[in-house]
């Protein structure tokens, strides 16, 4: 197991963990959440030795193998599969060693060293390792093409899932991994999260993904307050458990408060006599020894909203026949089409909620660009309505801000006669305040710096937002601020996201690129992660022993006037669904009615007993026997209470598995 043995940690003035305490156990699989800031990495630095604690001590198996995403990646010539096949160091230990021995004068003694390395090679499934390789990389959205290209020729996010690959082939007892889906997209996702479901070692995660968190982790650890909190569950569970615990805190700071005005008074009224000196005196002492309750803190709430539109043509935006993609060649030559999605025949009216799907290099971030207009389209027409303002969020659009300006200088540079506090009060609302506003972005985190660009679309009162991966690098806190935002927004929204959250809450009917073509997509995205997987597992077995895979049919609606509309499912099936899912939430449902019926009137009593105990009277000589009952009381509701909350949650956990 791991052990946080009152670890204390400080990274340079600042203190990050204080006597902090914590255990978790081997094959769990943690989430670990926190503030930005809070510590997250460095807490991974102290596992990884790179660290030290100023105090206390983590205690870990000095055995256990360990691996960790590489943050740097070298412009190497070597090809993809081999990069990602060298995260198994000891494999390619013993691969280097038997070469070595091989190339040595035949001997008795090499003979013998070569028969038990190729006993440990087999041992380390040496003989299976460029198939795991494949799978691995098919699932990290590579191509079989891919594999054999050099690592130097992949851009950033693709080196990052290379050392995301290499973490992954490495054997490991501990797994670290800081912010894996950054650089993924939604299918490599829901990939990832199979494979690490299958893990057999100890996991701990950063992420800001709630869903990715919901389906892998069993415990999170909460940095707060520079202490390392446990919570068994996954994050919705640790939602849960957080709200329970700030009802609770804030109730235990009421009592503590009612106790100490209590002791006050009599303190106050009594320390003169002679009679109750010593009373007083005792009483004097208690107040002292009282440990001061602090209440419990919730996460600061940051939010927003995009402000009404000033005016909605309809339709928006129509796309006739139009192939979109790019022109390739350099300025002495011909430039030449390249066609990544074709015959698209596509309008967008007045309110609509779309969700982009497809597997990654379908086409996604191209037609997204044609409909900004970034892109013109190859053949076809592009009609815009009168008054359209469109909103585009991609990542290169936070490239594209002035490292060496301010927040302010950006805001100002769209709205320039609008008055200087005004711009100040408006990126105040997204948690740019003080001097941070007049502050060089440079130094921002991308979170920061992707917020600024999401502040700058606001402004704006677009009628069409277009976000291309808008999570990106953000928070869970202004995650779900957008999400807030964007479900109160009152224009139509075509979004690509890998995070599932904000596409549940946000839009209400899915298209997909795929295969060349833009097709409505006909169910959830439980329906496209089946399709997912299906789709991936065609790719693993195609060329394998001279087999062609066959395509995996999509489950597109039938054809429709406007293609974004999804075809409902079967109301005979979906009726069906309601009823089997009916007939087992009702016993849960009733339970927790119950429940909820039995924690009001346990709390109605507890407040009509604290609210005698708070009558000084009651500790009077002559109240005693009714004091001893008051607490017994007390005592007994508390427990009770205890009781019923603990059921309370766990039927609340049992709903959510049937959701």
């Amino acid at each position: 197991m791991i052990r946080f043995l009152q670890v204390s940690l400080m990274r340079g003035i600042k203190p990050l963990l204080e006597g902090a305490d914590v255990t978790l156990n081997p094959g769990d699989k943690i989430g670990l959440i926190g503030a930005n800031g809070a510590g997250k990495s460095s807490l991974f630095g102290l596992l990884r030795g790179e660290l030290h604690a100023d105090q206390g001590e983590i205690d870990f198996p000095a055995k256990w193998r360990m691996a960790y995403v590489a943050q740097e990646t070298p412009p190497l010539d070597r090809a993809a599969i081999d990069y990602a096949i060298d995260g198994d160091v000891t494999l390619r230990n013993l691969e280097a060693e038997l070469a070595r021995l091989e190339s040595e004068p035949e001997s008795m003694e090499n003979g013998i060293q070569i028969g038990e390395l190729y006993a440990a090679l087999a041992d380390a499934d040496a003989y299976t390792v460029q198939s795991r390789a494949e799978q691995l990389l098919i699932g990290l959205g590579f191509s079989l093409d891919q594999m054999q290209q050099p690592v130097a020729s992949f851009s950033g996010g693709w080196r990052m899932r290379l050392n995301l690959a290499q973490a992954l082939m490495c054997p490991s007892d501990l797994l670290l991994l800081d912010e894996p889906t950054n650089h993924l997209d939604l299918d490599a996702i829901i990939w990832l999260e199979e494979w690490l479901k299958q893990y057999a070692g100890t996991l701990i995660i950063i992420s800001h993904d709630r869903d990715f968190l919901d389906e892998v982790v069993n415990v999170i650890v909460q940095i707060d307050e520079r202490k390392l909190k446990r919570y068994s569950g996954n994050y919705s569970s640790f939602e849960r458990q957080r709200a329970a615990q700030l009802v609770l805190a804030q109730g235990a700071l009421e009592k503590q408060m009612r106790q100490r005005a209590h002791l006050e008074s009599f303190v106050n009224r009594f320390k003169a006599k002679a009679s109750k000196a010593r009373q007083a005196q005792s009483r004097m002492k208690a107040l002292a020894k009282m440990e001061e309750l602090a209440p419990l803190r919730a996460a600061a709430e940051f939010s927003f909203e995009f402000r009404p539109p000033l005016n909605a043509p309809n339709p928006l935006l129509v796309l006739d026949d139009v192939n979109a993609g790019y022109l390739i060649g350099n300025e002495d030559e011909e430039k030449r089409a390249k066609t990544i999605v074709s015959n698209i025949n596509f309008s967008l009216q007045t309110g609509q909620r779309i969700g982009l799907l497809g597997v990654n290099g379908a086409g996604k971030s191209t037609l997204i660009k044609t409909i900004a207009g970034e892109l013109q389209p190859l053949t076809g027409v592009a009609v815009t309505g009168k008054g359209l303002s469109i909103g585009y969020f991609a990542q290169h659009q936070v490239e594209m801000l002035r490292h060496d300006e301010s927040p302010l200088w950006h805001l100002n540079k769209i709205a320039p006669t609008v008055r200087e506090q005004e711009l100040r009060n408006f990126l105040g609302g997204f948690n740019f305040p003080g001097t941070m506003v007049t502050s060089p972005i440079k130094p921002f985190s991308g979170g920061e710096k992707a917020r600024l660009a999401l502040a700058l679309i606001v402004w704006q009162r677009p009628n069409l937002l277009l976000l291309d991966e808008p999570t990106n690098h953000l928070d869970l806190e202004t995650r779900e601020a957008l999400t807030m935002a964007l479900a109160q927004f009152e224009g139509t929204l075509v979004l690509v996201s890998h995070d599932r959250h904000l596409l549940r809450a946000t839009t209400d009917q899915f298209i997909i690129v795929a295969d060349g073509k833009l097709q409505p997509f006909d169910g959830d995205l439980d329906d496209y992660k089946d399709w997912l997987f299906q789709t991936k597992l065609g790719k693993n077995n195609e060329g394998k022993n001279g087999s062609t895979a066959t395509s995996t049919p999509l489950p597109v609606a039938k054809k429709t006037t406007d293609l974004p509309l999804a075809s409902p499912i079967s109301k005979k099936q979906d009726a069906e669904q309601r009823q089997r899912s009916n007939a087992l939430k009702k016993p849960i449902t009733t339970r927790i009615k119950q429940l909820e019926e039995q924690i009001a009137k346990r709390n109605t009593e507890k407040s009509a007993i604290e609210l005698a105990l708070a009558d000084s009277t009651i500790y009077d000589a002559s109240n005693q026997a009714k004091l001893k009952s008051l607490l017994a009381d007390q005592k007994t509701v508390t427990q009770d209470l205890t009781q019923l909350e603990e059921e309370w949650l766990e039927q609340q956990e049992q709903l959510e598995k049937l959701a």
